[in-house]
Formats: structure tokens, C-alpha cells, sequence
């Protein structure tokens, strides 16, 4: 049984759906009714035509919702003629659903649950197990994003941006769950990426890879966070960084740089440093002033503090810190390295011990708690 086929096929079957005067709920229910069929009668009687088979499956699905529906409120079906047998349209409609799923009246969440479901072919349990809420709660965000957008067309514009956000937040729940919410972002990012010619995508695909090639050493077996610079980088996967570098260099080529791309541009300097010491923190400085005019955005603000404060010294990075708003998230950590790497060992022990409190996880808490624990057991002078 091909799973991954199933998940490819999803968004093209339900733009089929859609074009044939389904509206946006209805054809993706009728496709998840028909993959549940396809899970069953696959490994058995595998179908010649895997596209033409959901196609066909789940039109008759939505016809015979439509017609219980009509049925129950009295009134005629509308789609009275089945369109005839044969191949399925060769269309693609993957990159308006992506749109459509990125839709501006969505929340992110809702955005992201959405994508997932209709785009990436999952569960609706699935995805609530990646998120870690209750299957029915998750039915309810994906039932009202569903609402939200039964209206729209997919001829209409989208707007890439959009999309990208929506695809980030995805690939930042990282894993959880029986789904690698990270490597569904990846796969989710190629297609994109193969449908529509743009730099950002480019720039976020590259991005995506560069992070995700140090995915087996961001983590003890204990659970606990290991720091970039403590990473065993000869465990970094070296075909994901040549990959990410490539697609980065062509999208640079291109002239028309963005923020996935500046950021891009710092994974890989990360990736080419043998060992942290040789960093070339000047340069990375200088991309991450590039991502300040692009974006507004504060925690790229702070972390081009830390940035100062490996490339000019510790003091000029507390400098640059004094300037930002303290209720940045994660800025009383920042500021508990720093001030370690100043060597006040008594203040940054006390923001280690504040910055636990306020973490947002389990394993960065218990990462704060240990470094203040480490400062304060350390030997008298």
C-alpha cells in the first residue's frame, strides 16, 4: 500500500473535485472517504489508474452525499449527469488548493490544519496527534477553515507569502505524534517548489533542508536540547546540506532576495563551519542586518544580538540587546549567555533560573534550569 502516492495524489483529486462544481468542504470529505476506500481494496486490487480511481471514487462519494442532502431538504439535485468514464484530467490544481488553504480569513492554526489535511493527505487524527489536542478539536478547526474558504474559487490569486508563513509554522512543530511534521513541511515545500517558479520558495525549501540536515543532533537520548555550538557535526547530514546550499546559490543568482533566503544564507554558514569556533560570525552579522530591512521582525532582531555578540564580543552584544524590548521571547535567555560570556557569572545565573520560568517547552526549560544549576554549583574563585 502506497501511502505516500495517496498523499501526492490528495490535492490534485480534490481540484478535480472542485472543477467539476463541488464545492471546497465536500470534495475534500468525498476524498477522504475515498482514501479510507483505497486503504482497504489497494493491497488487494491495486488499480491500473490510481488518480482515475479516487477521481472516480470520490465523485461518486460527493454525488451520493449531494443527493442525501437533497433528499432530506426536498429539493433537486443539482448534478444530475455523471461526466463520463475515463483517464483523469492531467490539470494540477496543488498550487490554488495551496492557496486556498493559506486563505487570509484563516488563523495560522487553522491555515496550517487545513494545508495538512487537504494539501498533505492526512488525518484528521493524525494531525491532532502531531499537535497534541484531542481528534475532536481538531475536527472543529478543520471543519470551520473548511467553511471559511467553501466560497472561494480556485482561479482566484494567492499570495505566496501566505503560503510560506503557513509552511514554516508547519515545519517548526518539528515531530510529534506518528507524523514527522518537519519532513511533511520538506516534502510539502518540493511540491510547491515544482509548481511555481519563485525565489522565497527556493529560499525556504533551502532553508528547511539546511536546518533539517542537524535533526539527529539537536537532541541527547535523554530528551534534552544539545546548543548548535555543542552539536556533533560530523553527524549532520551532509546530502541535505549540499542539496539546501545548491538550491540557496541558484535562488541567490536570482537577485531578488527575501527573507527565507537571507535566512537560508545563515543555516549555511553554520553548515560550512567545521567546528563553532570557526564560524564566520562577521558575515553572518551582515545577513542578518540584511533581515532586519526585510522584516521587522523582533526575534530577528535578537538573534542578531547573539550574532553581535559572537562576531564583536560579548558587551557589544548586550548593547545591541539593551535596545530591544525585553518581552521578546527568549530575550532573558539571550541575555543569560551573554552575560555569561562576560564573564558575570552571578547575573547570568539568576536569568538562566528567569528564562526557565518562562519557557515555552518541557526540554528548554529543563536546558535553563541545568545552566543555571551548572553557574550556581560551580567552584568558589
Amino acid at each position: 500500500m502506497n501511502e505516500a502516492l495517496l498523499r501526492e495524489l490528495v490535492p490534485a483529486v480534490i481540484g478535480v473535485l472542485v472543477r467539476r462544481g463541488a464545492d471546497f468542504a465536500s470534495a475534500e470529505d468525498a476524498v477522504q472517504e475515498a482514501l479510507i476506500q483505497a486503504v482497504r481494496t489497494w493491497p488487494d486490487d491495486p488499480p491500473r489508474d490510481p488518480k482515475g480511481w479516487l477521481v472516480a471514487v470520490a465523485w461518486r462519494k460527493f454525488l451520493d452525499a449531494a443527493r442525501a442532502e437533497s433528499s432530506r431538504r426536498g429539493r433537486e439535485l443539482a448534478v444530475e449527469v455523471e461526466p463520463p468514464p475515463g483517464p483523469a484530467p492531467t490539470s494540477d490544481d496543488t498550487l490554488q488548493l495551496y492557496f486556498l488553504c493559506a486563505h487570509p480569513s484563516l488563523t495560522p492554526s487553522s491555515a496550517v490544519a487545513l494545508t495538512l489535511r487537504a494539501v498533505g493527505g492526512l488525518t484528521t487524527k493524525q494531525i491532532a496527534q502531531a499537535y497534541l489536542v484531542p481528534e475532536a478539536t481538531m475536527a472543529q478547526r478543520i471543519s470551520r477553515a473548511k467553511r471559511t474558504v467553501s466560497g472561494a474559487r480556485l482561479d482566484q490569486p494567492g499570495d505566496v507569502a501566505t503560503v510560506l508563513r503557513v509552511l514554516y509554522l508547519v515545519f517548526n512543530e518539528g515531530y510529534s505524534g506518528d507524523v514527522n511534521l518537519a519532513a511533511e513541511a520538506i516534502r510539502l515545500t518540493r511540491q510547491l517548489a515544482a509548481a511555481i517558479d519563485h525565489p522565497e520558495v527556493a529560499g525556504l525549501l533551502a532553508l528547511m533542508l539546511l536546518h533539517h540536515a542537524r535533526q539527529a543532533t539537536r537532541t541527547a537520548p535523554d530528551g534534552s536540547l544539545i546548543p548548535l555550538a555543542d552539536q556533533d557535526r560530523t553527524r549532520w547530514d551532509t546530502t541535505l546540506i549540499t542539496e539546501g546550499v545548491d538550491i540557496l546559490q541558484s535562488a541567490l543568482s536570482r537577485d531578488r532576495l527575501g527573507e527565507f533566503q537571507a535566512q537560508a544564507a545563515i543555516a549555511a554558514l553554520h553548515a560550512d563551519a567545521p567546528t563553532a569556533p570557526h564560524t564566520d560570525w562577521p558575515q553572518i552579522v551582515e545577513w542578518y542586518d540584511e533581515l532586519t530591512r526585510l522584516t521587522n521582525n523582533p526575534v530577528i532582531h535578537l538573534n542578531r544580538a547573539v550574532a553581535i555578540g559572537e562576531a564583536d564580543g560579548p558587551h557589544a552584544g548586550l548593547a545591541a540587546l539593551a535596545a530591544l524590548d525585553d518581552s521578546i521571547p527568549r530575550y532573558t535567555a539571550v541575555s543569560a549567555h551573554l552575560h555569561e560570556r562576560a564573564g558575570d557569572l552571578t547575573t547570568a545565573a539568576h536569568l538562566y533560573t528567569e528564562a526557565a520560568r518562562k519557557a515555552p517547552n518541557l526540554p528548554e526549560r529543563t536546558h535553563l534550569t541545568r545552566q543555571a544549576a551548572r553557574l550556581n554549583t560551580r567552584p568558589p574563585p
